[in-house]
């Protein structure tokens, strides 16, 4: 399937394709790791990255290898200082590597596997260093915990118990299993890889130099319901380990009894499968009984085999058919390892539909379970293995994408949440730290399933990584509102509004909101007016403050809040604000007047003040239109923001509508419906000016909170 060339991945080694596409995976559920991993997996993802991949020297280290390289200072320091810049930590780890200063390497390795532990190369080098160096146990735990972080690495498995067959006392009884159960753990995290031929075989080959042909058969019974790119040559090994063997040798008594009881059926004998021999008393056996060979003759012997093979074949077709099914799919996958450097869409839309593919085959296969037997049973259970591992080398090519992290979420809430927290967990600790949207889909996950604490510290914690951001501390106002505490809900906004002062479109923004919550849940208008009205002070030219503060005030009672109305519309005009935005506020102030007025000199006084402010306008039009403007493009702007002149009615007419740029924020308080029209109120939240208060994009709810 893999093409013949080199490449170098983002693990430290150059590797063929056939070879990269071997290393790749980490499953999702740690278990399946080397025994020692496993007791210790659920403890490790409660803790943070570093703890996870401590990089500390043990005591000593320093005074063995004497100071550090002469450059090791600098390249860590670039390291550290923008730790995403993946050459800047290969640069640190070739310069260590070229001075063999193992106190260096160890420390550089270990703080590069911190932020990238899906290097695998690495690990190698890693535990390579280790027992260069002579410390074996040392080595053992870098590989350990190397397979924690990537456990679906075939080429990873394939050196920790490499390292163990080197390293162990064979002599010892207790070595062999040792050995045994890491070759257990590893076909079990990896084994339904679709490269993990490599891993089989070792396995098998291993086991045969052990003397157990038994092992072997029951390797070669599992590797052949597995899906994999050397299928083929797992059967032909099979048909030789048969041939080469008789069956009592490598058949368990049970399989051997079986097949001995079908041969005799075979040959028309009236033996009834389901009533076994009368067993004899002890002593009494001869050594023909069970698993003898002289009952067996030559001719017995081959037809056995021949059952055997027809029995395996049938498997092997079964088998052949789910390989042909994903052939297509594997061979689109270009790069299955992981790399900084980003993917084609060409390979985005190449896993998208593999997965989806994969869980419509397990869907179909659970739906067959609900209505079959136990080996449907099975099958559905295979299905969901099968798309999980999928998943897992997914998320190593594909680790620094959010959408195959969120899809693999959406796969598994239904089934298990705990499943899904830890894939949000590794996706934000590990690989995903600095992308702000997985952890806002994390705290929103987490407060939906009652795990309000959890939901808190992922925004705290988001915060202050990333200081500044709006919508995390707006997310995290609005988790304490809806839990009730609506004074700690109020801190984080005034807290906001007071940190913000050296911005002060920033600044305007959360005194907006502060005022918003004050007056709709507080109920405290008099706070929310002084909270505007500070913010103007330190922004008198921002007319979203000053169109809150007058929506606060008409949304009071008009019958005693007409002068603070008017106050507000002066403040305004006397503001450094464009002139179409005060006659906007003019038009506000005068409607008012019409609308709620104690008395008709109140209305007409407002009234004189908008023509004054309509002459003006006027003045600057006809001062354009005389040549005063050669700028073709102001004098166009002048004549749309022209008004209509003033009429020679005894009373005040109704305003005739003005284009707007700049229309209201919503309103603070009561129902204008009525307006909204007149008054452009039904666009305001379409407007570009709210990309300035730090929203690179309009807000989308379903970004966050994605559909259940």
């Amino acid at each position: 399937m893999a093409a013949e060339g080199t490449e170098m991945g983002g693990n430290g080694d150059v590797v063929s394709e056939q070879e990269m596409s071997v290393e790749s995976e980490p499953m999702s559920t740690e278990e399946a790791v080397a025994p020692q991993v496993a007791q210790e997996a659920a403890e490790e993802q409660e803790s943070s990255v570093a703890a996870q991949y401590p990089a500390a020297l043990e005591e000593g280290d320093e005074e063995e290898e004497g100071e550090l390289p002469v450059d090791f200072d600098r390249l860590w320091r670039v390291a550290h200082e923008n730790p995403l810049e993946f050459s800047s930590w290969t640069d640190l780890l070739q310069y260590c590597e070229q001075e063999s200063h193992t106190t260096a390497s160890r420390r550089a390795l270990g703080a590069f596997l911190t932020r990238y532990p899906l290097c695998y190369g690495y690990w190698k080098k890693f535990a390579d260093l280790e027992r260069r160096a002579g410390n074996t146990t040392r080595a053992h735990e870098v590989c350990v915990r190397g397979l924690k972080a990537i456990p679906l690495s075939v080429d990873l498995w394939i050196h920790y118990v490499t390292l163990l067959q080197d390293t162990l006392n064979m002599n010892l009884p207790e070595s062999t299993q040792h050995i045994r159960s890491a070759f257990e753990s590893a076909v079990s995290a990896a084994g339904l890889d679709f490269h993990s031929d490599r891993l089989w075989e070792m396995y098998a080959d291993w086991e045969r130099e052990q003397g157990d042909l038994r092992a072997v058969t029951a390797i070669y019974d599992r590797v052949l319901r597995v899906p994999t790119q050397l299928y083929r040559g797992h059967f032909e090994r099979f048909r030789a380990h048969l041939t080469a063997h008789n069956p009592q040798d490598i058949l368990s008594s049970e399989e051997l009894r079986q097949l001995r009881t079908q041969l005799r059926q075979s040959k028309g004998g009236e033996t009834n499968p389901e009533e076994p021999e009368a067993e004899k008393p002890p002593g009494e056996e001869t050594p023909g009984d069970n698993t003898s060979n002289s009952q067996d003759t030559e001719e017995d012997v081959q037809k056995m085999q021949e059952l055997l093979l027809a029995d395996r074949q049938k498997v092997y077709q079964q088998n052949e058919m789910e390989v042909g099914k994903r052939w297509a799919f594997e061979e689109a996958i270009k790069r299955p390892y992981f790399h900084v450097k980003p993917l084609d869409r060409a390979q985005l839309k190449a896993w998208h539909t593999y997965l989806d593919w994969e869980i419509s085959e397990a869907e179909q296969q659970a739906k067959e379970a609900s209505a079959g037997g136990a080996e449907a049973q099975a099958s559905s259970c295979a299905g969901r293995d099968r798309v999980l591992i999928l998943f897992e080398r997914c998320l190593i090519a594909c680790a620094l994408y959010e959408e195959f992290w969120t899809k693999y979420v959406r796969y598994l809430e239904p089934q298990s949440v705990e499943e899904a927290r830890n894939v949000y967990r590794r996706a934000c600790e590990v690989h995903l730290s600095h992308k702000h949207n997985m952890h806002l889909q994390w705290a929103t996950f987490e407060e939906r399933h009652g795990n309000i604490t959890e939901a808190r510290r992922v925004l705290k914690n988001l915060e202050q990584a990333m200081p500044g951001l709006a919508m995390v501390r707006l997310r995290r106002a609005g988790l304490e509102r809806r839990t009730g505490r609506l004074d700690q809900a109020e801190e984080l906004l005034r807290e906001a509004v007071l940190q913000s002062k050296e911005t002060p479109s920033l600044h305007a923004f959360y005194s907006i909101k502060l005022a918003r919550f004050l007056l709709k849940l507080s109920k405290n208008s008099a706070k929310a007016k002084t909270v505007l009205l500070e913010a103007i002070e330190l922004s008198p030219d921002n007319s979203k403050l000053h169109m809150n503060l007058l929506e606060l005030e008409v949304a009071g009672d008009p019958r005693g809040n007409g002068t603070g109305v008017q106050q507000c519309v002066s403040r305004a005009l006397e503001a450094p604000l464009s002139p179409r935005t005060k006659l906007l506020f003019s038009q506000r102030g005068l409607q008012f007047a019409e609308d709620f007025g104690a008395t008709v000199q109140s209305v007409l006084t407002v009234y004189d003040e908008h023509q004054k402010l309509l002459k003006e306008l006027g003045n600057k039009k006809r001062s354009a239109e005389n040549g005063d403007n050669d700028d073709p493009e102001k004098m166009n702007k002048l004549e749309e923001s022209s008004a209509v002149p003033p009429p020679t009615m005894a009373t005040p007419p109704a305003v005739p509508p003005i284009p707007m740029t700049t229309p209201p924020p919503p309103m603070m308080g009561g129902d204008m419906s009525g307006s909204h029209s007149a008054y452009g109120y039904g666009g305001w939240y379409q407007q570009p000016q709210y990309g300035g208060y730090g929203y690179q994009n309009p807000w989308n709810y379903n970004q966050y909170y994605p559909p259940s």
